[in-house]
């Protein structure tokens, strides 16, 4: 196991990583983008979360693909694709035209995090999944605390080769999407029984692991796709995860902005400032994961999250005079809500597998990821009206007390733990 994590998960990583730049890069130029587009707030958190309808729509059928021809040649194309579109976007010229970049991004990069999620379910058995989907989703800080210097760096290209700064982002931060899914077709390996760079000992101790954990959600009636379709616990996931989206793009999107206009900060100060949350949630996001795999539990854990982010954004909403105090607030949202994802995403596999696995990760994350058109355009929407922030980050805090009431309600089977001996 510990050559398969070293094999993937950097990898993983690394995409996931850059993919996240390409999805929440808008947040850094949000202020550029509504001056030289002539975009309202409104428009622009319409037009960020625009990239959710394209994503949402082609999640199932990608991630249906994906299973049939193999998460190499799939992550691949995936990769290309939004990498070429993410580049694109510096030739948008106004308000429409930005608005179609972003449902062309969310077309291309639908099914890559659904996807690795199941490739996921292909490499490590149930036992160990939270804390591989927290190293994995570990990128998702970690592309704000590189993007928001990258973001800064680049905004000062501003009238090189004749580009706006703005422009220069898109192109330079998209570019690492079309290399790496050229390498994806080298590093990825669709089964155990294709990894040749496992002895052969490895290779059949793996495989019959993960034919084990396939056999445990077979005998459960898990496995089929009308079955998996019909199930009240699927759909409640969806919501779950809907309301997180909410949450987690409607206060990303507009956090940089947000603490900029809340604080008057500048340049590298503000990215210092944005990027202090996001840096203290890797912490939260490796000790929340182990623990939950640990002790086998996952819908209290999610729940703790939620409620612990909501407390953090009142204590933001509280202090937005005190710049201290607010990037407290911030902090302890984004650490609880990071931690969250990991542990929420080691609950679909444990509830199905085969064909409904594949659907219904991708029927989860394409419902949930709407959350993300709804979050950013009602932050927007609630800020043309009132003028300032706080009563959108006060929705948000609803949103968290609905979305721990709801995930109280799954019942999940236990988490099996492998018993399997090691090959000597």
């Amino acid at each position: 196991m510990a050559r398969v994590r070293r094999r993937f998960l950097p990898f993983a990583f690394l995409c996931y990583l850059v993919a996240y730049i390409d999805r929440v890069n808008v947040g850094f130029v949000a202020t550029a983008l509504q001056r030289e587009l002539n975009i309202s707030a409104t428009g622009y958190g319409l037009a960020a979360g625009l990239f959710f309808l394209g994503y949402c729509l082609f999640e199932i059928p990608s991630n249906l693909i994906l299973d049939r021809v193999g998460a190499r040649r799939w992550i691949a194309r995936i990769m290309i694709g939004w990498g070429v579109v993410s580049m694109g976007t510096m030739f948008v010229r106004d308000g429409p035209t930005f608005m179609i970049a972003r449902v062309l991004l969310g077309i291309a990069e639908a099914g890559f995090f659904p996807g690795m999620v199941l490739f996921f379910t292909y490499w490590f058995p149930a036992s160990e999944r939270a804390r591989t989907g927290a190293l994995f989703m570990m990128a998702s800080p970690i592309a704000v605390i590189i993007g928001a210097p990258l973001s800064q760096a680049l905004l000062r290209l501003d009238g090189v080769l004749g580009l706006h700064g703005w422009q220069w982002l898109f192109l330079v931060e998209g570019m690492p999407a079309v290399i790496l899914g050229v390498l994806a077709l080298f590093v990825l390996t669709d089964k155990p029984d294709d990894a040749e760079w496992l002895a052969p000992a490895d290779r059949e101790w793996l495989r019959k692991t993960m034919a084990d954990d396939r056999a445990a959600r077979h005998a459960a009636g898990q496995t089929s796709l009308k079955h998996g379709f019909m199930s009240p616990q699927l759909w409640l996931l969806c919501s779950v995860f809907f309301l997180n989206s909410i949450v987690n793009y409607g206060m990303f999107l507009w956090l940089p902005k947000l603490l900029e206009d809340v604080t008057g900060a500048r340049g590298w100060y503000l990215s210092v400032i944005t990027t202090i949350p996001f840096l203290v949630a890797l912490f939260g996001m490796v000790f929340v994961g182990r623990a939950s795999d640990r002790s086998g539990e996952r819908t209290r854990y999610v729940a703790g999250c939620a409620l612990a982010t909501a407390a953090g954004l009142v204590i933001a909403v509280s202090f937005q005079r005190q710049t201290a105090l607010l990037v407290v607030g911030f902090t302890v949202a984004q650490m609880a809500l990071r931690a969250l994802a990991g542990v929420f995403w080691a609950i679909p596999p444990q509830l199905l597998g085969g064909a409904a696995a594949a659907a219904g990760i991708a029927v989860i994350n394409a419902i949930g990821n709407l959350g993300g058109f709804f979050g950013p355009t009602l932050i927007g929407a609630l800020y043309d009206r009132t003028g300032s922030y706080s009563s959108g980050l006060i929705a948000l805090t609803a949103v968290l007390v609905l979305e721990a009431a709801l995930v109280l309600r799954l019942r999940l089977p236990p988490t099996a733990t492998s018993s399997i001996a090691r090959p000597q």
